[in-house]
């Protein structure tokens, strides 16, 4: 285990119920009502595939200026309210790993949302930074952990990745990842793709050590 990849919204900060409310918002501008499990459940989307798949289930093929309208809608309405905050320790289980570990981030959140996020919270952590507007596909392809995996310069079996949603499960294991599955959102049903699913922050940080110190072992005979 040389590096490892985390997802941000739901993984490092608690901003998912935020980019829900927003989403709701937004989407009701144009007369469709969604609750916010809708979103949960596509957490690893970029914008542009968000909004095509909620449309398409109101049977509104949506146009690239409904597309632009809404995100510039939803992104305004997150600004307003987002309120994120790291979950507890995750700040500590990272200054941990950063000296053993090369460390990424990929997500599908725009470009500003992710850094502003990463910049204020976790500055100097990560190696790498892969967000919505990095790849042309989004979760649950696997090609936003590959374009991270190329950069990290590291083979994809010394590679780790923490999710916790289903569509990013599918993306690092489509991509040939190991995953490790927090429910910080939804129920361990909608984890199950995971390699691996732990109750918590703390039971995630307690699983990377024993991880480290079971390949301390196996390096050493």
């Amino acid at each position: 285990m040389k590096a490892i990849i985390f997802d941000m919204d739901g993984v490092l900060v608690d901003s998912m119920p935020y980019h829900a409310e927003a989403w709701k918002q937004a989407f009701s501008t144009v007369g469709i009502n969604i609750e916010r499990e809708a979103i949960y459940e596509l957490e690893g989307s970029n914008h542009r595939q968000l909004v095509d798949i909620i449309f398409r289930r109101f049977g509104r093929p949506p146009t690239e200026d409904d597309i632009r309208k809404l995100n510039n809608k939803k992104v305004e309405i997150f600004n307003r309210i987002e309120r994120a905050v790291p979950f507890e320790g995750i700040k500590e289980l990272l200054v941990s790993l950063k000296p053993k570990h090369k460390l990424a981030v990929v997500s599908g959140s725009n470009r500003k949302t992710v850094h502003d996020i990463l910049n204020k919270f976790f500055p100097d952590i990560f190696d790498v930074i892969i967000d919505g507007e990095n790849t042309p596909e989004s979760k649950p392809s696997p090609v936003p952990y590959l374009k991270a995996v190329e950069k990290l310069g590291i083979p994809k079996e010394h590679c780790l990745v923490v999710e916790n949603a289903p569509l990013g499960i599918r993306s690092a294991k489509s991509a040939g990842l190991r995953c490790i599955a927090i429910p910080a959102y939804l129920d361990r049903k909608f984890l199950e793709e995971a390699d691996v699913i732990v109750e918590s922050h703390r039971e995630l940080g307690k699983y990377i050590r024993e991880e480290e110190e079971r390949e301390a072992q196996e390096e050493h005979g």
